[in-house]
């Protein structure tokens, strides 16, 4: 299954890819490919959709996305909004363990870094205590050339290997055995639903991306991510508002419940709190006493 066909230009003469970008804002298509992708965002803020999971993403994190894992990088409206100034900056690392490097990797001493890159095939956030030794690691084999840069690359990974505080960001098991026409019809469901969750979004107007009836939509979204439609909406929903509330917005509950999505106040509050656990006005209490 290709979620949608994303092919890494890789030169004739490497192995390992190292990609700088300075964009307006980030790929806009739930996509995967072949490739290990190690992403520094060092500009840029918004959501990133893995495999069947969500996370909000910000300047100064580090993600590594596994091989063929579908994901989106969707950048803050902010970033779509006419004549706005913002930009992304970021540098990727991308390795195919069974490509060219395949090799390296079924060496003795390389059995440990091959099992971890298995392991963590649904990806994971560098821990906020490993960045400034990550990205510095990042940094030097971007500026390196030839043996010493494959030299860093081992040393990248095998530091990332021995970090003990690495959480995945797909939970279980995620199903890759579509065909590719039901790939692009599930990433472009995805990419709908991620465009307008904050409107008045309907299950048919839904259904109808996939071209199915809402009954056998509803079957479909569930066998493929593992959720029903409404709990991802509310779970984008819900997310979106988390980033709001801890960007210090001086927006009401209200303003805030509506621009996400909501169609009133009390529905947002029993949905975040069934989501997160706490209320909204407890959220951004807690964030606030972090920081002090």
């Amino acid at each position: 299954m290709k979620v949608l066909p994303f092919t890494i230009p890789v030169p004739h003469d490497h192995t390992i890819i190292v990609q700088e970008e300075v964009l307006p804002h980030f790929y806009t298509y739930l996509h995967r490919h072949a490739e290990v992708q190690i992403t520094w965002i060092q500009k840029g803020e918004g959501t990133l959709l893995a495999g069947n999971s969500m996370h909000p993403f910000h300047a100064g994190e580090i993600y590594l996305i596994g091989a063929n894992l579908p994901h989106l990088f969707k950048s803050d409206p902010a970033y779509f909004e006419p004549e706005n100034l913002l930009e992304v900056k970021t540098v990727t690392i991308f390795f195919n363990p069974e490509g060219k490097l395949q090799a390296l990797f079924s060496l003795p001493e390389m059995k440990s870094l091959k099992s971890f890159v298995v392991q963590w095939q649904h990806g994971f956030k560098v821990p906020d205590t490993s960045y400034g030794d990550i990205s510095a690691r990042i940094a030097a084999f971007q500026q390196a050339n030839g043996a010493e840069q494959m030299a860093l690359f081992i040393d990248l990974v095998n530091t990332l290997s021995l970090d003990a505080g690495l959480e995945p960001l797909s939970s279980g098991p995620h199903s890759y055995s579509m065909t590719d026409p039901e790939g692009m019809r599930i990433a472009t469901v995805y990419n709908y639903i991620m465009q307008n969750y904050a409107g008045d979004l309907s299950l048919e107007a839904v259904a109808a991306q996939a071209h199915l009836t809402p009954t056998a939509f509803c079957r479909y979204f569930k066998k493929h991510t593992r959720h029903t439609f409404v709990h991802f909406v509310n779970r984008i929903r819900v997310n979106e508002a988390c980033k709001m509330l801890i960007s210090g917005s001086q927006n009401s509950m209200a303003a805030i419940a509506y621009s996400c999505g909501f169609n009133s106040i009390t529905n947002f509050n029993y949905t975040f709190k069934n989501l997160t656990g706490i209320s909204p006005r407890q959220y951004a209490g807690s964030y606030s006493k972090a920081l002090e």
